[in-house]
């Protein structure tokens, strides 16, 4: 052991030994305080704090390593930002970004002056001080990402004055900067705002254009597509640098620039994937490496100068919202969304403030201020956030105008509505046929059974052969079932090599509404419960896939139970769906929320509410809805307990798309395991691919 002693303390100070703690904080930490209803971001703040060395020392911010990595996830966080915001949406909101981007620069710019004067300090530090206030940087940005709100126009234009204030507060400090040095002149300024004007447009419009030749002469290769993405993230990183501005200024601009370039394809899911899951978390935990809790103890000595600037930047940024609201007419949810998405303090005011100090424009106070600052509105700014995004999810549930798209009422267009079945299990075909037509009848639409034969290199050959007829012998199958439901039959037969595509191919060019997939059987647990061909579907599919395992005739079902997490627009179709369900067999639907012992009555209540008002919104229907509220701490266990007195469990559960795979929510998987009797798993698209779908009577 003590000719080891050596060799582990050098190993322990090996670049690879530091990424492999990164990446065990990364995994780890975000999922144990989302189980405490704390967001993941304050985690890994948390975890750099333990860490670093302010706790057990193992990691350090000034490490060539960590520097590194903090620097590619601060380029990262505010590409992905820019690469995330509806261009169409951003066009339209483009004044109102400029009006609460110079609103939520100039109220804190001028509170911070107030500040530095009322304590004494010189102009030059009072105007530094007001600038290190005026800029924010998009922290809780995963949050609204997660919850599906990012195309609300309160968020558009939040991350939109970004720009603004990012490059407004920077220009600040290096005027500050020219006037401290003695070098500073009126033809300085015009040329770093000329070369930066220049810069914005050659990006916006330059690399969109090269992107659409590259993208076009490479086809199909999304290896080099995906490194030409990347390549132009950090060059336009690096040449704002050279220009005199932020980095992050470059990435963002390269995020709206590749945007329209890449669209929603698999180069977008991979470009999101590499920095949602590593480097974005990485620069979070760095951020907790830089709170230095030992410089807290001076703060104490002087604690009136701290205590007023985290509430000068507080009270100013939500005068500046408030302002804003008055001016658009925006709701709560929006309101206090765009304040706690405007107040952390963390990378551009942690770099303007270190380059003050060390120019000595402002002193340790001030700079053990910011650091109080950052800590503040990184842990403030993320819980706000994660409350009022789920009230404006809400909220677009109640002002959406179609949030019934994908399963509207019935219309007397002939087969406007459409449901795919893929056939290719008998044990399982006659009831999903049996399911699909009961949504596809009350909807005066059709099935499509679909039967997919494995293409062969020679059409010829007897494998092929052999599948086209067992095939056919489905899709026959298939008619003689759908004779016992009155149901409009339009049996496809595809050759195709990979199932899944065959299923996704033919529901778009058929236009259909949904997809229909069986489920694997009660005793196939854990990773095989979903195959690849499901994966993939779900993955792909531009419409709401329905994944079954019908124990019973979907015609037995007179009790259904509908578990949510909280209510939303998704949560709405989902009871929508089960509502036609239940209007077929005159079945009763409870419809359930599991929230924890801790909330509070008023909360209790307001969950309540929400519940009822959703039933509200769906049409006139003899068909029972009861709602639900119970208090419990498991929420798998009271789900999986009170799903025993029930014929079928519907689920829900937002498609979140990760490079090639995709996440289905960390409790759906173990309470599908749990569920002994009939389930039904609906999967829909991202947020911003639900669309509204081309009716056949468009065409």
């Amino acid at each position: 052991m003590l000719f080891l002693v050596e060799p582990v303390s050098e190993t322990l100070q090996e670049p690879i030994t530091t990424f492999v703690l990164l990446l065990a904080i990364v995994l780890v930490t975000p999922s144990l305080f989302e189980r405490l209803k704390l967001p993941g971001l304050v985690g890994l703040l948390a975890a750099g704090i333990l860490f670093g060395s302010s706790g057990l020392g193992w990691l350090d911010a000034d490490t060539e390593t960590m520097k590194l990595f903090s620097e590619i996830g601060k380029i990262y966080l505010m590409f992905v930002a820019g690469l995330e915001i509806d261009l169409v949406l951003f066009q339209k909101t483009r004044n109102r970004s400029m009006g609460f981007g110079f609103l939520t620069f100039a109220v804190p710019l001028m509170g911070g002056i107030a500040v530095g004067l009322l304590f004494g300090f010189s102009w030059l530090a009072a105007v530094l001080i007001g600038s290190l206030l005026a800029s924010h940087t998009l922290l809780a940005y995963p949050i609204v990402q997660r919850l599906g709100v990012i195309s609300d126009e309160a968020v558009t234009v939040t991350v939109g004055a970004t720009i603004f204030t990012d490059i407004g507060s920077l220009l600040v400090l290096a005027i500050c900067l020219g006037i401290n040095q003695g070098d500073f002149s009126t033809l300085k300024l015009v040329t770093l705002l000329g070369s930066l004007g220049l810069y914005a447009i050659a990006v916006l419009f330059g690399l969109k254009q090269l992107g659409q030749l590259f993208f076009r002469r490479t086809g199909k290769d999304e290896g080099n597509q995906f490194l030409f993405v990347m390549l132009s993230v950090f060059l336009c990183a690096i040449v704002a640098q050279l220009i005199g501005v932020e980095n992050i200024i470059g990435a963002f601009l390269a995020g709206l620039a590749i945007n329209d370039v890449i669209g929603d394809g698999p180069v977008k899911e991979k470009t999101e994937f590499m920095g949602t899951v590593l480097f974005i978390p990485l620069f979070f935990i760095n951020m907790g490496l830089l709170l230095d809790l030992g410089a807290f103890e001076s703060i104490l000595s002087f604690i009136e100068l701290p205590l007023l600037i985290v509430g000068t930047l507080l009270a100013t940024k939500l005068i500046a919202t408030l302002g804003v609201r008055q001016l658009f007419g925006y709701s709560w949810p929006q309101t206090w969304t765009m304040w706690s998405l405007s107040i952390p303090q963390v990378a551009a005011t942690l770099a303007a403030a270190l380059v003050g100090y060390e120019a000595e424009i402002i002193n340790a106070q001030v700079f053990n201020s910011v650091i109080l600052l950052m800590l503040v509105t990184a842990i403030l700014g993320p819980l706000v956030t994660a409350s009022a995004a789920k009230r404006l999810a809400f909220q677009e549930t109640i002002e959406e105008s179609n949030t019934l798209d994908w399963l509207p009422p019935p219309s007397d267009i002939p087969e406007a509505f459409s449901v795919v079945v893929p056939v290719y299990n008998p044990n399982t075909e006659r009831r999903l046929i049996e399911l699909a037509a009961i949504v596809a009848r009350y909807e005066n639409g059709r099935v499509i059974p679909l039967a997919i034969a494995r293409a062969q290199p020679q059409m010829d050959s007897p494998q092929l052969t052999r599948a086209l007829i067992q095939s056919q012998q489905r899709l026959n199958e298939a008619q003689a079932i759908s004779e016992d439901f009155e149901a409009t039959l339009e049996p496809k037969l595809r050759i195709e090599y990979n199932v899944a595509q065959a299923i996704c191919h033919v529901s778009r060019e058929e236009n259909a509404n949904l997809i229909v997939l069986g489920m694997g059987s009660q005793s196939t647990l854990g990773m095989k419960l979903f195959s690849n061909i499901h994966d993939n579907v779900l993955w792909a599919a531009h419409c709401p896939v329905v994944v079954a395992r019908l124990l019973n005739s979907p015609a037995s079902f007179k009790t259904i139970l509908l578990p949510i997490e909280h209510p939303s627009l998704a949560a709405l179709r989902a009871l929508r769906f089960a509502q036609v369900l239940a209007i077929a067999n005159q079945a009763q639907i409870t419809l359930l929320h599991v929230c924890s012992p801790r909330s509070s009555k008023v909360r209790q209540a307001r969950l309540k509410k929400q519940l009822e008002t959703l039933v509200d919104r769906l049409p006139a229907a003899n068909c029972p809805i009861e709602v639900q509220l119970l208090t419990r701490d498991n929420v798998v266990s009271a789900i999986a307990k009170m799903a025993q007195g029930y014929d079928l469990v519907i689920l829900r559960s937002q498609r979140r798309r990760i490079g090639n795979g995709l996440t289905i929510g960390e409790s759906t998987t173990p309470l599908l395991e749990r569920l002994k009797g009939s389930v039904i798993l609906i999967g829909e698209p991202h947020p911003h691919r639900l669309r509204r779908r081309i009716r056949r009577s468009d065409l």
